[in-house]
């Protein structure tokens, strides 16, 4: 009778240990790395700061792209544009054992060790809108080139200026890799094609539209000469607008900016702002989306790739790991009815 129930528990015991292999097994199979139990890929974006119009169009665009490929989306983002309140975000996905993290860093360099620790957890890393290219980062969806904003945010504004004269730029995050590089693009550009024309001062007003409306006034009042302004993130863009036309400035100084259509509409409307440089936002939530999916999958991407009827021929750039959306969209009087975020 011992030996007979010994061998019977042990088999049951046997029996539960497969089951639950046999369980753990089905369950990481469906999901991969951490991902939900109805097998769906989780595609996870960090936005620099959630809540603001150009971030929450992203979300769109990642919502309807889940939906048409299948996946999970999750949205989640700081409510204050700091980069250790960022950082914490991060690591609670991390801990959710996502299978794509995504993030627009706003400090890339200190965002750098935290995608590695999720890559040595399995889960796949991205950025897109900002990049971090000193870190793990296996891709990055690039809205347009460094080259392609600065100079068109240039040219849009010195045609107003007549080709000549000074102008400042009221930017958000110091630390933003993507904002220092269409600065430093601005900065070579004005230079090289417009000679009679210089920056005088650069400030940093974070992500926020009443700081850079009180930079922008703070800047027209030390430069006198001062005949443009460049709003240069979409907080920044329509703050440095509204100081024109509180100080009544409309047609003596100038702005352009980074907007988004809705932000902009009733500068661009009024003359206190003439062009915001963009890109459809909702196709570049969509195409991190996508991207996130076929990274996941391990599907090799194309030098052009069709994503989507709306996206027709997204070009992939293997040397820098970048996908790019395209060429950057001036958004006037004109046109700015098109959009609707």
């Amino acid at each position: 009778m011992r030996l007979t129930r010994t061998v019977t528990v042990g088999v049951a015991f046997a029996l539960a240990a497969g089951l639950g292999l046999a369980g753990c097994s089905k369950k990481e199979n469906a999901s991969g790395s951490g991902g939900s139990g109805d097998g769906k890929i989780k595609v996870a974006f960090v936005p620099k700061l959630q809540g603001i119009p150009y971030f929450e169009a992203m979300n769109t665009g990642g919502r309807q792209a889940a939906a048409d490929l299948g996946v999970e989306w999750i949205y989640k983002g700081p409510t204050t544009a700091d980069p250790g309140a960022q950082t914490e975000v991060v690591k609670s996905l991390i801990q959710q054992r996502v299978d794509v993290l995504v993030v627009a860093p706003n400090d890339p360099d200190s965002m750098a060790p935290i995608l590695k620790d999720a890559q040595s957890r399995g889960i796949k890393v991205m950025t897109s809108d900002t990049d971090a290219p000193n870190s793990v980062r296996e891709l990055f969806v690039n809205q347009a080139t460094a080259e392609g904003i600065g100079q068109t945010v240039t040219d849009a504004l010195l045609e107003k200026m007549g080709g000549k004269g000074e102008y400042a730029i009221v930017s958000c995050g110091q630390t933003a890799g993507n904002l220092n590089s269409w600065i430093a693009v601005q900065r070579k550009y004005t230079a090289e094609k417009y000679p009679d024309a210089k920056i005088v001062d650069v400030v940093y007003a974070g992500e926020d539209e009443a700081k850079a409306t009180s930079m922008a006034k703070d800047l027209m009042n030390a430069h006198p000469k001062l005949t443009g302004l460049v709003g240069e993130c979409t907080t920044s863009a329509p703050g440095v607008a509204k100081a024109v036309r509180e100080t009544g400035k409309i047609g003596k100084v100038f702005t352009v900016g980074v907007g988004t259509p809705a932000s902009m509409k009733p500068y661009l409307m009024d003359g206190s702002s003439s062009t915001s440089v963009l890109w459809d936002v909702e196709q570049l939530g969509y195409l991190t989306v996508w991207a996130g999916t076929q990274l996941k999958k391990g599907t090799p991407l194309q030098a052009t790739n069709k994503v989507s009827d709306k996206l027709p021929a997204v070009k992939y750039f293997p040397d820098q790991k970048m996908l790019l959306l395209g060429d950057p969209l001036r958004i006037t009087k004109d046109n700015v009815g098109n959009y609707n975020y």
